[in-house]
Order: C-alpha cells, then structure tokens, then sequence
C-alpha cells in the first residue's frame, strides 16, 4: 500500500502578499477617518487637547450652520470651491471627450499620436507645487512675463495685478486645474472608447450614420459609466482642493480664492488650533461628497438596462 502524499497548498501566501495593504489602510486612512469624526465632537481646541478632550456632542457643527464669522468663512470657501472647480471641469470634460474621440476616429487616422498623447498627459505627472510657483511667476505683479507681453503688444498701458482682482484670480486658478488633468480624463475616455465594439461602429457607417450621430448615438450612452467615474473623481478632486488656491493666493483677495481644503487647514494649523473645527468641516465636506456622489449616481444610472419586475 502506497503511503498517503501529503497536499501542498499555497493559498494562505496571498494573504501575506495582500497584507501589506489592508495595513497601511487601517494605520494611515481608517484610523485617521475615525479619529477625524471623534474630534469633530469634542472640545479639542490647542495641541495640549488634541488627545486629551471631552466630547461635546454636535456645538461644533451648529457653530458652522450658525450665523458667525466662522460659518461665514466656511461657506464662502465652498462656494469659491465649487466655482473654480465647476470652470475647470466643464471645458476639462468637454476637451477630453473631443481629443479622445478624434484618437479613437478610425477615419481621421492622426499621425503621431503617441507623442501627442505624451504632451497631453505631462502636466498630470508634474508636481503641483511646481505648476504653482511657474504661474505665480507668469502672473506676478509689476514686473512678469505676461505683464510685459500685454505691455508691449498694447493690450496694457501698466502693469495688471492679477492675483488682486477676483475673476482673474479664480480663471488661473481654474485654468490651472483644467491644464493638469484634462489629459488625464483624455487618457480614460480612450479606454473607455477603446472598449467598445467595433461592429457597432461599422454596422452604424453602413446604415451611413455620420462621425457626429455615431458619436451621439453610440459612443456617448456606451461610455456613460466612464462618464460617471470621472465626474465623481474630479468632484471629490475639486471639493478637496488645496495646493494650487494655497500657493498662489493664500485664499486672496479677500477670501476668495479660500477653498474648504484651505479653510480646514487653517482652522486645524494656525491661529488657536481650533481641531474640533477643523474636523466638523471635514465631516461636513465629507457628508456633501458622499450626497452628491449619490446624486450623480442616481441621475446617469441607465434605467433602461434594468431588469424589469
């Protein structure tokens, strides 16, 4: 009798190899999570109370749903959020779709289109505190390249301060955040695009559907879940930002350019140190992103391809 072989198994090695992962998570974003939304409930006011508070219940959150300078300053930095974020997104869509569905034309057959892409996608992998500084030295009030430039082509009899008028300030800001992920969003509607199936295509050129009609009529509704993904990433994105208003403007003039990001970490790094503050704004922005993700979902779901009771 032959004696029994003993079974070798490897499956429990992928825990070791996932592990690393749920790790990090738990240490640097769970944790954080959850100890955000206990400070937001405490009196954790100074650094001598960022670990030894009392909770407080909900005065916190009343103070930004009450008329006072904080809630004051907080709103005006969601809707300043909100208006960079809308003017960087709507051309930053519209642009992608145009480049992806020109890249993707079989028609069209463009010439050196990785290069293009390349050129396209490289503002997305420089860092943000670069593209900043560029600007704000593009910009900077008296002496600056554009300011000579509208100087010497007449446009400007002197020296314009943009960063101390508010439009200005807000376009730069949003022109900015378009330039740098217009070509990421281009990247994903390619592969989205890509993804269709061809047949569709022909089958529409046969029955002779025009470029637009095909776009239209079959490209767009097949990508709308692509659609939705970057919506929802660039409105987490845009309600999140923070580094370009910071270095640039510091919030100014007047606020105006104060993101909810930048109201937060002021509250919570200046000042008194006001952490309880600092973590009821998080949650509330945290509570509107999630709503209006929600939204977002419920509006572009296709009702069409559910089953039917």
């Amino acid at each position: 009798m032959e004696p029994r072989r003993r079974k070798v198994t490897y499956d429990h090695y992928g825990y070791l190899f996932i592990a690393p992962f749920f790790i990090v998570f738990l240490i640097f974003q769970l944790y954080p999570i959850f100890f955000t939304f206990r400070t937001s409930l405490t009196d954790a006011v100074g650094w001598d109370k960022i670990l030894n508070n009392s909770i407080i219940g909900f005065d916190n959150f009343k103070v930004l749903f009450t008329a006072n300078d904080i809630s004051r300053l907080f709103w005006l930095s969601f809707k300043n959020t909100v208006i960079i974020w809308f003017f960087n997104f709507v051309p930053q869509i519209g642009f992608a779709l145009i480049l992806a569905s020109w890249f993707t034309d079989t028609h069209l057959r463009l010439r050196a289109q990785g290069a293009f892409k390349v050129m396209i996608f490289m503002p997305n992998i420089i860092t943000a505190a670069t593209i900043g500084m560029l600007f704000f030295s593009l910009f900077s009030y008296p002496i600056a390249p554009v300011n000579t430039l509208m100087q010497k082509l007449g446009i400007l009899n002197t020296p314009f301060e943009y960063f101390r008028n508010v439009p200005t300030s807000r376009g730069i800001i949003s022109f900015i955040q378009w330039w740098m992920w217009y070509g990421n969003t281009m990247i994903i509607m390619i592969a989205g695009m890509s993804g269709i199936n061809p047949s569709l295509f022909e089958a529409a050129m046969i029955d002779g559907c025009t470029s637009r009609q095909i776009f239209w009529k079959i490209t767009l509704p097949l990508i709308k879940p692509i659609l939705l993904y970057n919506l929802i990433t660039s409105l987490v994105g845009g309600l999140t930002m923070f580094d370009i208003p910071h270095l640039m403007t510091q919030g100014n003039p007047n606020n105006m350019t104060n993101t909810v990001a930048r109201f937060i970490y002021m509250q919570g790094f200046s000042g008194s140190y006001n952490f309880n503050m600092a973590s009821a704004s998080s949650v509330v922005l945290f509570a509107i992103i999630i709503i209006c993700s929600l939204i977002l979902n419920i509006l572009m779901s296709d009702r069409d391809a559910r089953p039917k009771k």
